[in-house]
């Protein structure tokens, strides 16, 4: 049985940890290094590295400080922010990446993740998508940080991205990010049942029930949190411990 993974998420602006509700109202969390170390020796399953402006700001990922926090930790690392080629994506693995976030960029030009899987191999390529449910019950695909809406389907460009050797999904839900209320468990058990790859939920954890019910209702292979970790309001060794007493299998 595959364990399930408790992933911690540092979404960078100007250098520092930040996060806010609905992809709005930011505010500061912390020195990114501290709590990357802090998460690899807490036991989280993985690191996730966003930076969440440079997309938006055009520019590229911050190289020199995804190569301090790789030094303090010994989990695989993805990072992800404003990538846009093979050469991106070299400096990033040579400074500690093990896996690369794609969002944006491969959403506008589909043949970056073809390019990417070939180059790299699917293991290293992980899309990312920021989706939204409308009024008409349907998650739409959204660019930029959440900026610009797209008429595309989450479904529909998870599945095309996957076809072209997108190895993971890393699934976050607008309308839940940040409001603790819980991860959205339609669209998550959509792609899950789905695709044939491994479907990172994010968005809405708020308290330990919630990562329960993603992966048992929704069948996420991971769960992705980011304030409540950064806040202390759970510690990942209690929920690990909570989650496996659950008879969800985890690495303790």
């Amino acid at each position: 049985m595959l364990t399930k993974r408790i992933i911690a998420c540092l979404d960078i602006k100007d250098g520092r940890t930040v996060k806010g509700v609905n992809f709005e109202d930011i505010r500061d969390a912390g020195d990114p290094v501290e709590l990357g170390a802090l998460y690899a020796a807490q036991g989280a399953d993985e690191l996730v590295f966003l930076d969440i402006t440079a997309t938006n700001e055009r520019r590229k990922t911050l190289s020199e400080l995804v190569n301090k926090i790789a030094h303090h930790i010994n989990i695989p690392f993805t990072v992800g922010g404003g990538i846009a080629s093979v050469d991106d994506v070299s400096v990033l693995l040579q400074n500690g990446a093990d896996k690369i976030s794609v969002n944006t960029s491969a959403f506008k030009d589909p043949t970056l993740v073809k390019d990417l899987a070939k180059e790299f191999g699917s293991q290293c390529v992980v899309l990312a998508i920021d989706t939204k449910k409308e009024a008409d019950g349907n998650w739409y695909v959204y660019l930029n940080g959440g900026r610009v809406k797209t008429d595309m389907r989450c479904f529909d460009w998870a599945k095309q991205a996957v076809d072209l050797g997108a190895g993971e999904i890393l699934l976050t839900s607008m309308n839940n990010d940040g409001t603790k209320q819980g991860f959205a468990l339609d669209i998550t058990q959509e792609l899950s049942a789905n695709l044939p790859v491994p479907i990172i939920a994010s968005g809405g954890a708020g308290k330990m029930e919630h990562f329960g019910d993603v992966f048992q209702l929704a069948g996420a292979d991971a769960a992705l949190a980011a304030s409540i970790f950064h806040y202390k309001e759970i510690a990942i060794p209690e929920l690990k411990q909570y989650l496996a007493e659950k008879g969800i299998a985890m690495r303790l």
